[in-house]
């Protein structure tokens, strides 16, 4: 009952002219596989189509997992016309003609479900556009995009949009689309031992890549032998990682490496390592975020760490790449296995705010140089004891500012060498009360 906007919608060619994925796409929204906390009886969209009020919506999940298809299904069941554009070969000539044709639908009572692919393509000024017509209920938008909307889209078009997460599709999923595929031939998947399970593994949750290698493998002579996982990689060849490393991969992945480290488990953070490297990021990068890892979360627990990460660096400086990346595979390993402490990085964050705060105070005037006779007489310097004249080196005087009491910001954690300098502290305190400090 809808209708194809740009390119202009075409008779469909026969089925074995048509991709298997476009044969097999869901006619109904219970076909969709994988999104069941969407489409499910207790579903966002599901509860959305119960109450007729299907509100404008951004899916936002990675390719294959069916937004596009869903978007078709809601108009459907909702009773509007579909119109489609997408962000790549659309301008405002386009968007223009659409806004204009929907509110032609609005006057003879229907409405229109505007589907807009990729809409992260869009410029700020463009996505300004579909404000006044959402707002004012002239089209419901439904956007798809692969990115993070809360980097792709801008607050006001997220403000009248509800995001929905499409998951990337799980192995059972991807199963019955499998089944799905052997149905109309009638026969399974030239497949032995682990090539079932390895083409499922490589799909890597996107559907319609799935069902394109399977259109492939259909294609094989019936009496050539089934295939098993190595045969299968050889035949169709592995999928590159999915990985943009200016985008939410990035900073899924080094968030997994970091919170490995974090964790002490340096085999799960030698495989993010890898993941990265894989996927094309820069190892300056990586070396950046190890050199920061050793500073945040290691900290004096193995004050090396820092030393080890630097030098990791500038190994990797020396000998690019692939040799340099095992010196940081070394470091990984290193702080992975090195004692955690975070006491630097809090006594930090919590002086600093301390500082904020009483940015005004003066240093105490014992501790101020008198370069010149005048600041002698007024007082710089006067009362300043040096230390190394002290026993224990050690003079116990104050030096925080006049009018601020003592603070400890600094508390070592009881691992690796911080329980070395716990013990320092200590000492140094019981000094400092019998001196009166």
């Amino acid at each position: 009952m809808g209708e194809l906007f740009a390119p202009p919608a075409a008779p469909k060619p026969p089925d074995g002219l048509r991709p298997l994925a476009d044969r097999l796409r869901p006619a109904t929204l219970d076909q969709v596989v994988g999104q069941d906390h969407l489409l499910g009886p207790e579903g966002s969209l599901t509860g959305m189509l119960a109450r007729g009020a299907l509100a404008s919506l951004i899916l936002w999940g990675p390719p294959g997992t069916g937004k596009t298809t869903i978007a078709r299904l809601l108009a459907e069941r909702a009773g509007l016309a579909f119109v489609q554009l997408s962000a790549v070969f659309s301008g405002v000539a386009d968007l223009k003609r659409a806004f204009e044709d929907a509110a032609k639908r609005r006057r003879a009572g229907t409405g229109t479900l505007l589907f807009v692919d990729e809409i992260h393509r869009f410029n700020r000024a463009q996505q300004d556009g579909f404000l006044p017509v959402v707002e004012d209920g002239t089209v419901t938008l439904i956007g798809a995009t692969t990115e993070n909307p809360s980097f792709a889209l801008n607050g006001a078009l997220l403000s009248r949009c509800q995001v929905l997460v499409l998951r990337r599709l799980d192995d059972a999923a991807l199963e019955l689309l499998l089944v799905r595929a052997e149905a109309p031939p009638g026969h399974k998947l030239p497949l032995a031992g682990d090539g079932r399970a390895a083409l499922r593994a490589m799909a890597d949750g996107d559907g319609r890549y799935l069902l394109n290698m399977a259109e492939q493998l259909m294609a094989v002579a019936e009496d050539a032998p089934a295939l098993d996982a190595a045969a299968l990689a050889a035949l169709l060849g592995r999928r590159a990682a999915l990985y943009d490393k200016d985008r939410e991969e990035h900073y899924n992945l080094i968030s997994a490496l970091h919170k490995s480290l974090r964790g002490s488990d340096p085999d799960a953070a030698l495989y993010w390592f890898a993941r990265m490297l894989g996927g094309g990021e820069d190892p300056r990068y990586i070396a950046r975020r190890l050199t920061r890892f050793a500073a945040e979360d290691i900290g004096m627990a193995d004050p090396a760490a820092l030393g080890m990460t630097l030098a990791a660096w500038e190994t990797y400086e020396r000998l690019g790449s692939p040799e340099g990346e095992l010196a940081l595979a070394q470091a990984v390993v290193y702080l992975g296995t090195a004692p955690k402490s975070n006491a630097v990085y809090a006594a930090f964050g919590q002086a600093r705010r301390a500082a904020k705060a009483t940015g005004s105070l003066m240093p105490p005037a014992h501790i101020l140089n008198a370069p010149t006779k005048l600041m002698r007489d007024l007082g710089y310097g006067a009362g300043y004891a040096y230390d190394h004249d002290e026993a224990e080196a050690f003079s116990g005087q104050n030096y925080f500012p006049d009018g601020m009491a003592r603070e400890q910001f600094y508390r070592p954690r009881d691992r690796g060498f911080e329980r070395e300098i716990g013990k320092r502290l200590d000492y140094w305190a019981r000094l400092r009360a019998g001196k009166g400090g």
